[in-house]
């Protein structure tokens, strides 16, 4: 069950037998495509930083996270953190239009969704408009790291369940920090309560 206003969220067990060590966000969305069955705890990566990084003490928390299902010209796909959709090359940050799907808030240093919530049943969508001049991204580039960005004209919010978007040009998508290709169409939607994991 997703989280509530005022709930606990998890709870603290201890470390269960055959238990399964991920390092990064990407690896346990491959985890989910295979539909492993093991406990699995997550030690880094974007949603480990979301977190508030691994549990101290002896015992582990225990943590249902939502899941990002994922259509991408027809190829199924999972996300447990984020997807880009932008601009390739090494300049796509600063030019063109760009969405971010987020179940966790952060992108590396970057915290993109400050309002993102890895077990709410939602994703938090940020959409930049390619209208947004250099200056605007620089100084924005330069708020991300504490969220501080918002409000800005050219940089739209929402919250979804589902979502769909379409591409022209085409734009190249990310997956929890791994490219998978370029994409036309694209569309997501939460699975609330799609893993459990340890951390």
């Amino acid at each position: 069950m997703t989280i509530r206003r005022g709930q606990t969220w998890g709870e603290t067990v201890p470390v269960p037998p055959n238990l399964l060590s991920i390092g990064a966000d990407g690896d346990l969305a491959r985890v989910v495509m295979r539909g492993e069955r093991r406990p699995v705890r997550l030690v880094g990566g974007d949603l480990v930083r979301t977190l508030g990084g691994p549990s101290p003490g002896p015992g582990l928390q225990r943590l249902p996270i939502d899941v990002l299902r994922v259509i991408a010209d027809g190829r199924q796909f999972v996300a447990v953190a984020h997807l880009v959709a932008r601009r390739g090359g090494l300049f796509g940050w600063w030019r063109g239009p760009i969405t971010a799907v987020m179940n966790a808030d952060r992108i590396g240093k970057w915290d993109v969704a400050p309002r993102a919530h890895p077990n709410d049943g939602r994703a938090d969508i940020v959409d930049v408009d390619d209208d947004l001049g250099l200056r605007a991204r620089w100084q924005a580039r330069r708020r991300l790291p504490t969220g501080t960005y918002l409000p800005h004209p050219s940089i739209a919010t929402s919250r979804v369940a589902v979502g769909a978007w379409a591409f022209d040009p085409p734009r190249r998508l990310w997956l929890d920090g791994v490219e998978v290709g370029t994409v036309r169409s694209l569309g997501v939607t939460v699975e609330a309560d799609g893993v459990i994991i340890h951390i």
